[in-house]
């Protein structure tokens, strides 16, 4: 066995979607290791500008605000963390800091994964203090609703969606996940339904409009409903829709209802079948897939 290096285990992707004022960042590192992962967001809570971490899977993401706090690291309790956040232009340079094996993770480890444009670290392991600098592409999110791609003898929503999806990755628009999200038991649903929210994270506009608009193709082609319903909102911040989302949860709502809370959330209506309903109430899950296959009881 030869290992070129033994010491570094690179990320799957590094990637920084940001809000439209840069005021907030959610960096998504995708694990290729999640016993590593799962120390650094132990310790990466404690710093400062963390708002949150979550991680579904292999992804872990940590929202933070842009700025600079200086780290108070200490072995064992607070070992490692993101130490600045700072977008400039189409850039996002986030540094880190560590101690020991959690040095290495701020430094080379990161450095070398993919995603990343350029980096500038301090020498690391051993019993060192560590910093490193990376910069990254600033995205924004886009979030896809997607439900009504079926019928009574063939189809499946969550799969068709999910292999668009994937199909549609590429650099200006990164997939980033996928969630099932668990309706009121409808009487026009095909079995059991569920709607689908993808999420992308892309660098420009002229990159979003060439998204939506191969979905949009993608579905017209594949879909073997007539009432699909594709939605799409083009922002960071889907929590507007956590009511709605509640109210298709536990109770039958109405196309009509469906298209009067889109126009008044400023959500995008690509394809207009009974599907928007639960379509627009799959867009707030996108990070808690755990949690919205569940039925919701009403009460």
């Amino acid at each position: 066995m030869n290992l070129n290096d033994p010491y570094t285990v690179t990320y799957a992707g590094i990637y920084a979607v940001c809000d439209r004022e840069n005021r907030y960042v959610d960096i998504i590192e995708q694990s290729n290791c999640y016993g590593g992962s799962a120390w650094t967001m132990h310790h990466y809570a404690s710093s400062p500008l963390i708002e949150d971490v979550i991680s579904v899977g292999n992804m872990i993401r940590y929202r933070t605000r842009t700025g600079t706090e200086p780290l108070k690291l200490e072995a064992s309790v607070a070992a490692a963390g993101i130490e600045s956040v700072e977008v400039s232009g189409n850039e996002v340079a986030i540094t880190y800091a560590g101690l020991g094996g959690g040095g290495v993770g701020a430094t080379v480890c990161r450095a070398k994964s993919q995603g990343v444009l350029r980096s500038e670290i301090s020498e690391s392991g051993g019993g060192r203090a560590a910093k490193g600098t990376i910069i990254v592409p600033r995205y924004e999110r886009v979030l896809v609703g997607i439900d009504d791609t079926d019928n009574k003898e063939e189809g499946a929503t969550w799969s068709m969606a999910h292999n668009i999806a994937s199909a549609m990755d590429r650099d200006e628009a990164k997939y980033l996940s996928h969630a099932l999200v668990q309706l009121f038991p409808a009487p026009a649903k095909t079995q059991n339904c569920v709607s689908t929210v993808l999420e992308f994270a892309c660098l420009n506009a002229k990159s979003k409009k060439a998204l939506i608009e191969d979905i949009k193709s993608a579905l017209e082609q594949y879909s073997v409903s007539t009432e699909t319903g594709m939605v799409v909102l083009d922002d960071f911040d889907a929590s507007p829709l956590e009511d709605y989302s509640r109210e298709c949860r536990t109770r039958i709502l109405t196309k009509e209802y469906a298209l009067e809370t889109a126009r008044s959330k400023h959500i995008q209506i690509w394809l207009d079948g009974n599907g928007v309903i639960g379509a627009l109430a799959a867009l707030p899950w996108y990070t808690r897939p755990n949690e919205s296959v569940k039925l919701e009881v009403p009460g």
